[in-house]
């Protein structure tokens, strides 16, 4: 076994060698963020902060991938657990991810469309309908530096297909 050692965090990294493609064993936490649409896709599901990280923002729900939970379930897990939100109403694609390596985290990002009406549960958080078009730039607004914004750009520009089973 060969380390060698990160020359951001001076951790050791483990070289694993999986077909053409290598593979570092730095530990990284990951998160899943969710985006909801309404059945119309009109209006887009948020959550407000009650504390810090953004605390007072808007942000999308989601939470901690635990070490072994598939992603999915993870995702679908979080969903749940925040909006009341399950399998049988919307069908979760993989749309992108974020990678932070100074922070060493990384946050998965689903997107689903409502198949059906829901009455809402939140779990802490206060939930909330938002426009499509609203501004998910307003850093006043919502959390995450402008993120919001581009995944949402992204699933306008490139959104086709990333909704099954609608």
């Amino acid at each position: 076994m060969r380390y060698r050692f990160c020359s951001s965090c001076t951790e050791a990294i483990e070289d694993k060698i999986s077909g053409d493609i290598l593979e570092y064993a730095v530990k990284f936490q990951g998160y899943n963020c969710v985006m909801i649409y309404s059945r119309d896709k009109e209006k887009l599901l948020f959550c407000k902060r009650l504390k810090d990280p953004y605390e007072g923002k808007y942000n999308l729900v989601g939470g901690k991938i635990e070490d072994g939970e598939d992603h999915f379930d993870a995702a679908y897990r979080e969903l749940f657990e925040e909006t009341g939100i399950s399998r049988s109403d919307v069908s979760l694609s993989h749309m992108m991810d974020f990678t932070y390596y100074n922070q060493k985290c990384y946050v998965e990002v689903y997107v689903g469309i409502l198949r059906k009406k829901v009455k809402l549960s939140p779990e802490k958080h206060p939930l909330y309908w938002f426009d499509v078009d609203e501004d998910f730039f307003d850093l006043e607004r919502f959390a995450g530096e402008g993120n919001i914004g581009h995944m949402v750009e992204q699933v306008k520009d490139y959104g086709e297909g990333v909704f099954q089973d609608v």
